[in-house]
């Protein structure tokens, strides 16, 4: 798990300098602080921040090369089955220098060209100068585990792990994207292959790129696919279930440093641990985070799990101000995010890292089962499909009218909410579940320069498009295959990668295998959710393994206390910032609609919580990023709240 980076200029008299290459990697030490490592050959140059996994030797760093140094790559993540890899490329003459997986990439590379990617199982972002054929070849792993951005100008393309790496360069535009500034503020992240910043792109999970004298071109070589379904019984299903998770399991357990698992009190991380458990023979280190707040409290059931295998188990109570973590959170996550559940997985990462370098986790559980709250709320509303368009079409607009007669009445806004889903095709309805601001509420808060400028924007319209691409009649796998294509790799992943690798801690997750995913999308929609459980396979097989009471509690995730924290100790944040010349001058949002909400939620009248978040995220991100000249993270974690107050980068001027 590493920082990568790199620069092409397209005028092959124009030399890259070491000085240029290691600037890109100085931004990413946290990714790798085990060592920096340099290449450049005219024109081309990579870098490389080493987080030492694999093969901690020093001939193990990277860049590497092949037997000539005619192929050099530079590589983040872990190739689970490289040691099953290597012996074929041996019998074929290849020779190795490490123990490590990079290599194997490498002399898959030669062996197979773009075939390589075919043969590789993990999480991946890595970029290969073949100096034979003067191309460079990047390429992201199939989910989306890896991050991958890219800039691709007139006379030069820079890639890196991180945006920031790409800033170092003068002539890389730094400035914000309305387009995506709408898509943020809808969905709560931006969409890739999009940026937050003109110009600066994403390579897209499951896509490889090439450049070649200046011509960039992008491939697809993987997308999951749900059909054709298998015909299994639940017993032949929970069987292969169990060999192929355990499989899963025990290659991401291949490490040279100590590992751990992120125990939250769920189903997901508790299946990690059980599986663990029994593969490793020993004690495993698992690690929770909570709140005092026991509403968003999980460490009594993550205990419960804990004490069941026996393992050695830490806690931690998130108590450190927001406010104070808030700025460092936005620093490490290049872009404006507004999953807040970030900030309880930066604070367990912080924990984690200071017992191992290697944690597995749950994540991929809901995307693989259908696990979220939005496919039993999509199941109950389908039921109500039976009746004509018609007239769904007219109780959608009686509740319309009823919601403005009684906007306040919390039974008269379900009905009109129900009314109102019915009368919507499944994809804008999933695109209702996900949304943070709806385009009416967002209209509401721009102002009319803003609302003009992105006019033409649709970021509901991914979801449409996602449901088309599907290539399924089946509404469940329309929906999961969205997850998989979006929000997995554009939500929960970033958040991920960014609170880990913001501590030097790597994070495996054995539901995102590949192999795995191909067969649990192949099942029948029925072993995945029904109309009296969610996640049927994976609580069935583990009926023997976890504690009932967790196999029956309802999901939480990593909720945090966000609507008393803008009531509290956010409050004076989010009114000097939001409300600030600097702010109101960027035009984006009309002044009195962002009071408007402040006002309503500081006096409980409604719940704005999760609006204001994102506004506040996004000035907060503005001021970091495209304000500010300077890449230095602003302050750490532990300044005051009155420090931070009067750094420049909360004041109001």
């Amino acid at each position: 798990m590493c920082g990568i980076a790199g620069k092409v200029y397209f005028d092959r008299d124009r030399s890259v300098s070491d000085w240029e290459l290691r600037s890109m990697a100085a931004t990413m030490i946290h990714r790798g602080p085990d060592g920096e490592g340099i290449w450049a050959s005219k024109n081309v140059g990579l870098a490389h921040r080493r987080l030492a996994i694999i093969d901690l030797r020093d001939v193990a760093g990277q860049p590497m090369s092949n037997e000539d140094g005619t192929v050099w790559i530079t590589f983040n993540g872990e190739i689970y089955n490289f040691q099953e890899l290597r012996p074929d490329l041996e019998a074929k003459g290849h020779c190795f220098r490490t123990r490590s997986d990079t290599e194997v990439i490498l002399h898959a590379y030669e062996e197979y060209g773009h075939g390589c990617l075919d043969r590789l199982r993990g999480m991946f972002a890595f970029a290969i100068w073949d100096d034979r054929s003067k191309v460079l070849f990047l390429a992201r792993d199939r989910v989306g585990k890896k991050p991958l951005f890219y800039y691709a100008g007139k006379d030069r393309f820079l890639f890196g792990s991180e945006i920031k790496a790409l800033l170092t360069d003068d002539g890389v535009p730094r400035e914000a994207d309305p387009t995506a500034i709408d898509n943020f503020l809808a969905l709560g992240y931006v969409p890739g292959p999009r940026t937050a910043f003109v110009g600066i792109n994403k390579l897209p999970a499951g896509h490889w790129m090439e450049v070649r004298d200046g011509v960039v071109e992008t491939n697809r070589y993987w997308r999951l696919r749900y059909s054709p379904k298998r015909r299994i019984s639940v017993d032949e299903a929970v069987e292969e279930f169990r060999w192929r998770f355990a499989e899963a399991v025990r290659l991401r357990l291949v490490s040279d440093v100590p590992l751990g698992v992120f125990l939250s009190g769920g189903v997901d991380s508790g299946a990690v641990v059980a599986t663990m458990a029994q593969e490793l023979g020993r004690t495993v280190q698992t690690f929770s985070v909570g709140f005092k707040d026991e509403a968003f409290d999980e460490r009594p059931f993550a205990r419960q799990v804990a004490e069941r295998y026996g393992t050695a188990h830490t806690e931690l109570v998130v108590e450190a101000p927001v406010a104070d973590i808030l700025p460092r959170l936005i620093w490490n996550y290049d872009e404006p995010f507004g999953d807040t559940s970030a900030i309880p997985s930066y604070a367990i990462a912080a924990l984690t890292r200071q017992y191992v370098t290697v944690v597995l986790n749950g994540d991929g559980g809901d995307e693989n089962f259908a696990g979220y709250e939005w496919y039993a709320k999509d199941l109950f509303v389908r039921r109500g499909e039976v009746l004509p368009l018609w007239l769904r079409q007219w109780l959608a607009s009686r509740g319309k009218a009823l919601l403005r007669a009684e906007k306040h009445h919390p039974l008269v806004r379900k009905i009109a909410q129900v009314a109102r889903l019915l009368a919507l095709s499944p994809a804008c309805r999933y695109a209702y579940w996900m949304e943070h601001l709806s385009p009416e509420a967002r209209q509401d808060l721009y102002s009319p320069a803003f609302g003009a400028t992105v006019a033409e924007s649709d970021p509901e319209g991914l979801f449409a498009d996602a449901f088309v691409r599907s290539g399924s009649d089946e509404w469940i796998d329309m929906m999961l295959d969205a997850d998989v294509n979006l929000f997995l790799p554009e939500d929960l992943l970033v958040k991920v990668d960014r609170a880990t690798m913001a501590h030097s801690l790597e994070a495996r997750s054995p539901f995102l295998d590949h192999i795995f995913m191909e067969f649990v999308a192949s099942l029948p929609s029925e072993l995945k959710i029904s109309a009296k459980q969610q996640k049927y396979l994976l609580k069935t097989t583990l009926r023997d393994m976890l504690p009932e009471s967790i196999l029956k509690r309802p999901k939480m995730g990593f909720c945090v206390p966000l609507g008393r924290w803008f009531r509290e100790e956010l409050r004076e944040m989010a009114h000097d910032v939001l409300l600030a010349p600097r702010a109101t001058q960027r035009n984006y949002f009309r002044p009195q609609a962002v009071a408007k909400l402040l006002d309503a939620h500081c006096r409980g009248e409604a719940d704005n919580a999760k609006y204001l978040w994102d506004l506040l995220v996004l000035e907060l991100w503005h001021r970091i990023f495209i304000d500010s000249r300077n890449l230095a993270a602003p302050r750490s974690v532990g300044a005051t709240s009155e420090s931070l107050a009067r750094d420049s980068l909360l004041s109001g001027s």
